[in-house]
């Protein structure tokens, strides 16, 4: 009688939705899960982007529509995206945002599930877009992000980070608005009611991922969803990066503030992390300098892009700020074959 009830709500439910089942199974097939749209922004990213586009032909996915926003490339990133099949959208450069970009790639995208990805990553297993988009089963789900690492070459301190802000255990319902459009996914239905901001230097992910809770949907960090993310960058480059970061956070929360103490004491309690992790791996000797550079750009490019307001949530300050904890083991390995890309 049991399982006849839960046979019946099943029905109902999947002939309400459009979803079918297998006969004597409680498992569901979501059509709309086996297909999805792909953006990617890109800049003079031939380098990396042919890794990215391997990385996709290679996964169980196969239904899947590739749409490059390229703003103004002077290399052969174009050339290398019509190569592999992807649908090129221009920008011109000079009407660049981060949001802006990923408005006019959504828009010519024929799926209801959209995946974001930056240019300079790829998929470390062939079920990475699969395992990203499993969380849409539930309709309250808006947003999801996968784990990203650095490569081997990576500073240390940036992989710190990737440690820190991406950890190994999932979480299919998080308590913040924090994501990163490097490696998600959205639904274009809620796209479509709220278009990502365009007048923002950084984080247009965090704002709409902020809009999506207020509205009440649900974001999934999922850990199995792996990519590399490639950052080779100069210490002015990192300033840079973290500054404009941060001046798109004081426009998305007004009360946020990070003033000179907390310079001193970020700076110096993430160097010390730093030096502490890098000599528990025998890896001091090769990263101290970066070490040293890397956290003081950051914070450094931190403060400048802030101005004198009061205190951000401090789940997100410590997402987005406070050292990596130390634990003595990292890295959970999965049971799926990683893709083996030609160097």
């Amino acid at each position: 009688m049991k399982r006849t009830m839960i046979g019946r709500q099943v029905n109902m439910y999947t002939s309400k939705h459009g979803i079918r089942t297998t006969q004597h199974s409680s498992f569901i097939f979501y059509p709309f899960l086996m297909t999805c749209s792909i953006i990617i922004r890109a800049y003079n990213e031939a380098p990396h982007l042919g890794r990215l586009l391997e990385g996709i032909k290679q996964q169980t996915l196969k239904d899947v529509e590739v749409i490059l926003v390229d703003s103004g490339s002077t290399d052969s990133t174009v050339a290398i995206a019509e190569s592999y099949g992807a649908r090129v959208v221009r920008i011109p450069s000079a009407e660049f945002t981060f949001g802006r970009s990923l408005n006019y790639g959504i828009k010519e995208a024929k799926r209801e599930l959209v995946v974001i990805a930056s240019a300079h990553v790829y998929p470390v297993y062939p079920d990475w877009l699969e395992t990203l988009l499993r969380p849409f089963q539930d309709d309250n789900v808006a947003l999801t992000y996968g784990k990203q690492r650095g490569p081997e070459f990576a500073k240390f301190s940036e992989q710190q980070i990737f440690h820190q802000w991406y950890p190994d255990a999932g979480k299919p319902k998080q308590e913040t608005a924090f994501c990163n459009n490097a490696n998600a996914a959205i639904r274009k239905s809620l796209w479509e009611k709220n278009n990502y901001d365009e007048t923002l230097t950084g984080l247009e992910d965090l704002a709409w991922a902020k809009w999506a809770k207020e509205q009440g949907h649900a974001i999934a960090y999922v850990a199995e969803a792996e990519i590399v993310h490639i950052h080779n960058e100069t210490p002015r480059g990192v300033y840079n990066r973290y500054r404009r970061e941060a001046m798109a956070l004081r426009k998305i929360y007004p009360e946020a503030h990070f003033n000179f103490y907390d310079f001193l004491r970020l700076t110096t309690t993430n160097i010390l992390s730093d030096l502490w992790h890098a000599a528990r791996e025998r890896a001091l000797l090769k990263n101290i300098s970066s070490i040293f550079w890397f956290r003081t750009m950051q914070f450094h490019g931190t403060r400048m892009g802030h101005r004198e307001t009061s205190l951000v949530t401090p789940q997100l300050r410590e997402t987005f700020y406070y050292a990596r904890e130390r634990k003595k083991k990292d890295g959970k390995k999965r049971d799926v074959e990683p893709i083996r890309y030609n160097e």
